[in-house]
């Protein structure tokens, strides 16, 4: 599904995978997790990248799972970003052992706060119309953990099922600390109607009062292309 502008795209861009291991693979792709993102130092145009597990079944709670692993790279351009999907052998060992396989290409429009000391610039103008795309990550401090998951089942509920909402996949670099969401929204429109409501209205200001995070990154992004399969949805 090619989402973003038909001109050629300037500036970085952001890749995320998301792939489902096969069972015969699982050991093959828990020790991926645990080389993390070491393996892609030497990859021409990176600039950035975490090797992430997930939440059982692709969700948020504590229970990790088994077959759900994701990455998430950032590039100096779409081209590096586009040979490095097309070509490099890292991305085919995944999806040759894995169920599901989807990629998405996106370039950020805003981005509060970082990542391990790494934040991402705005190259896209902010979108008027067509589809979003969000990324929610923090380091959560130790003794704020039990709080912090207090709210992650009400929040968790509120995206099944959520007007405008095309993918939701939780995301984490380390159990119950380090903890990301992405997701896939039909509009700005709908984004803010869930962000800004509700359980995760609330967990939001829970976090902001009582400290729970000792590092979050906030960014928005334009969707440029999601192609694969997640979760018994095909992009094309």
């Amino acid at each position: 599904m090619h989402l973003g502008p038909t001109e050629p795209v300037n500036g970085q861009v952001v890749v995320i995978l998301l792939a489902d291991i096969v069972q015969t693979s699982r050991w093959w792709g828990w020790w991926r997790i645990v080389q993390g993102s070491a393996a892609l130092r030497s990859v021409p145009g990176l600039l950035f990248a975490k090797l992430l597990g997930s939440g059982h079944e692709g969700g948020f709670g504590l229970k990790p799972s088994a077959s759900r692993q994701g990455l998430f790279a950032l590039f100096d351009s779409a081209q590096t970003a586009d040979d490095f999907v097309a070509h490099a052998q890292w991305v085919q060992n995944y999806q040759q052992r894995s169920a599901d396989f989807c990629c998405v290409k996106l370039q950020t429009w805003s981005c509060r706060g970082t990542w391990d000391g790494f934040s991402l610039g705005a190259v896209a103008p902010e979108p008027t119309d067509g589809p979003v795309a969000a990324l929610t990550r923090a380091s959560i401090k130790l003794s704020k953990a039990p709080a912090f998951w207090r709210h992650a089942p009400p929040s968790e509920r509120a995206l099944e099922g959520v007007h405008g909402c095309q993918l939701a996949v939780g995301l984490g670099e380390a159990p119950l600390l380090r903890q990301a969401t992405f997701t896939i929204w039909d509009s700005v429109a709908d984004m803010n109607a869930y962000a800004r409501t509700g359980a995760h209205l609330q967990a939001i200001q829970a976090a902001a009062q009582h400290g729970y995070f000792a590092e979050s990154m906030f960014a928005r992004f334009v969707p440029l292309q999601v192609q694969g399969q997640w979760q018994g949805k095909s992009y094309a």
